[in-house]
């Protein structure tokens, strides 16, 4: 296929940019470059004849129709998004613009470009968004693609917006959609304001390692290059108008998290153990969601895919790849908010 891949040079754009190339599928990556985006993430493939850059917004109406005229894709996968709720709390119109403004203008210059050239039945729009539309679990549960939407932060409440859009377009305009809902994401080139990379740098620089809350919070764990391959087989092989929810099968506490990669760094950087002991309790993110985990048994049953990356190996390699790879994240860290604690205003 001939791919346009919006959100191309960021975490988890930048992994379904990698995969796909090197499956021998054309991609057109289009990304605005804003903060957490790095060119850096798709070099291993940014030679390649199957690869080309489009620098541009998604709000930029204009830019996306001549984007679309110019390479003529197949389907178009869309990853470009604000994703970080502690930026969200801080500053929603930023979410409201990208997330829903840029995703209805994307939506719509699909559909010009799907009826210019006669509907193509092959065409397809596949949406990328969270499970944290939902809202939040408790003790107990899972969330299914018929989980009423509840969310809880503005970021979630904008990838929820954009998700009713996109099926909007889907029921009143015919558009073939397709929309995943993933868990959260952690590997390689992962922009260091999430969790796990603040953990490794943090631990690192032998500063405080800051656990919201209690830690108790959480979450399902999906390693990145695992969801590209989830989003590549959807795009495949998925029926027009579903939904999909992607899981690791890897649900642990915050606290628990942060206790293993400390161990992982125990091993590797000895000299400075127990990274433990960096372990600080900070007051809790506003509104900040319980639990958070995934039934994927849609995805398992009607397109035979699952995660194939364990938590535990997963962050193996996650932590040796930062290890490995400082010049990366070092080149990072004068970016805006990063090493800052965001979204903590009264």
């Amino acid at each position: 296929m001939k791919i346009l891949v919006t959100g191309g040079a960021g975490f988890i754009g930048s992994a379904v940019v990698r995969l796909a190339v090197s499956r021998g599928h054309e991609v057109i990556n289009l990304d605005a470059l804003t903060y957490a985006a790095c060119l850096e993430n798709v070099a291993p493939v940014a030679e390649s004849n199957l690869y080309s850059f489009e620098h541009a917004d998604i709000c930029d109406r204009a830019a996306v129709d001549a984007i679309l005229e110019r390479h003529a894709p197949d389907a178009i996968l869309h990853l470009a998004a604000e994703s970080h709720v502690d930026r969200s709390i801080d500053g929603p119109a930023a979410f409201i613009r990208t997330n829903v403004t840029g995703t209805t203008t994307l939506l719509d210059a699909a559909r010009a470009h799907w009826e210019a050239r006669g509907r193509p039945e092959e065409f397809r729009f596949h949406h990328v968004s969270t499970d944290e539309v939902y809202g939040t679990l408790g003790d107990t549960g899972l969330f299914t693609e018929e989980t009423p939407y509840a969310p809880n932060s503005p970021y979630s409440a904008s990838k929820a917006a954009s998700d009713h859009m996109v099926r909007a377009w889907h029921e009143t305009y015919g558009l073939p959609v397709l929309l995943t809902n993933c868990s959260n994401n952690y590997g390689p080139y992962h922009f260091p304001e999430k969790l796990i990379p603040v953990v490794i740098l943090k631990a690192l620089a032998g500063e405080a390692i800051p656990v919201y809350g209690d830690g108790r919070n959480i979450r399902d764990w999906l390693y990145v290059e695992d969801h590209a391959d989830a989003l590549l087989c959807v795009l495949e092989k998925g029926e027009v108008g579903r939904s999909y929810n992607i899981g690791g099968h890897n649900e642990r506490s915050n606290i628990d998290l942060v206790r293993t990669i400390c161990g992982l760094l125990d091993a590797r950087r000895p000299e400075n153990a127990p990274h433990a002991d960096l372990i600080t309790f900070v007051a809790d993110r506003p509104g900040h969601d319980l639990r958070y985990a995934i039934d994927a048994s849609r995805i398992e049953r009607e397109l035979g895919w699952t995660p194939s990356v364990t938590v535990e190996e997963g962050l193996e390699r996650t932590v040796d790849w930062f290890l490995q790879n400082e010049s990366w994240w070092r080149a990072l860290q004068d970016r805006d908010g990063v090493g800052e604690r965001l979204g903590a205003k009264p």
